[in-house]
């Protein structure tokens, strides 16, 4: 059977308005979809930023933390040798001691047919063995110094040497981030920052 022509139309317009009208949703849809999407990666654009930034003061931190440690391990190592350097003089003059002391010990035993003479040079051998025993306490007092600064040196070092390694692990951990997009791993990578900070400072409170 064949519909009047006056049908035909009616139909053939309800199915163009069909069409507009999914086609003016579809637009809307996407222009929505599209500002959303334009919106997050402006957010993701500026989070990455701040990343990027924080990370690249976790490195200028592990590189500060770095020196540090170095140089408190030279020191620790300078102050060895002196104590080394330091013991060596005590042994000699400690010896020099001794050997004097023999032949003042020496001297009183035997015989002399100059007495005087004999009693003058015994004086000055004493009075040199006075003047090392002071020598020997402040020689001994130095390196002790020297020993404690040696100590002093390698606990600073220790602190600065497990700041650096919680830092470094921190920038690995924070550059993760980058690629993942899970902000988890630059929470945790900046509290091992922190804590790994503290922990360098805390260096400088060794005493």
């Amino acid at each position: 059977m064949t519909l009047p022509r006056f049908w035909i139309d009616v139909e053939r317009s309800s199915a163009a308005d069909t069409v507009r009208g999914e086609s003016d949703r579809i637009g809307r849809m996407e222009a929505t979809e599209m500002q959303e999407f334009s919106k997050q990666m402006k957010e993701g654009g500026e989070s990455l930023t701040s990343i990027s930034l924080a990370i690249s003061i976790l490195a200028v931190l592990v590189a500060m933390v770095t020196v540090l440690g170095h140089r408190s391990h030279t020191e620790a190592v300078l102050a060895q040798s002196k104590a080394g350097d330091q013991w060596s003089l005590y042994e000699a003059k400690k010896i020099r001691q001794e050997n004097l002391m023999v032949t003042v010990d020496v001297l009183q035993l035997q015989a002399t047919v100059d007495a005087k003479a004999t009693a003058a040079k015994l004086a000055e051998y004493r009075a040199h063995i006075a003047k090392w025993d002071q020598d020997l306490k402040d020689e001994q007092k130095t390196a002790d110094d020297y020993e404690n600064e040696v100590t002093l040196a390698e606990a600073r070092a220790v602190r600065f040497d497990l700041g650096e390694a919680l830092l470094q692990i921190s920038v690995v951990l924070s550059s993760i981030t980058l690629f993942t997009r899970r902000r988890s791993f630059f929470v945790v990578g900046l509290l091992l920052g922190a804590t790994g900070l503290v922990v360098a400072a805390s260096a400088w409170l060794v005493r």
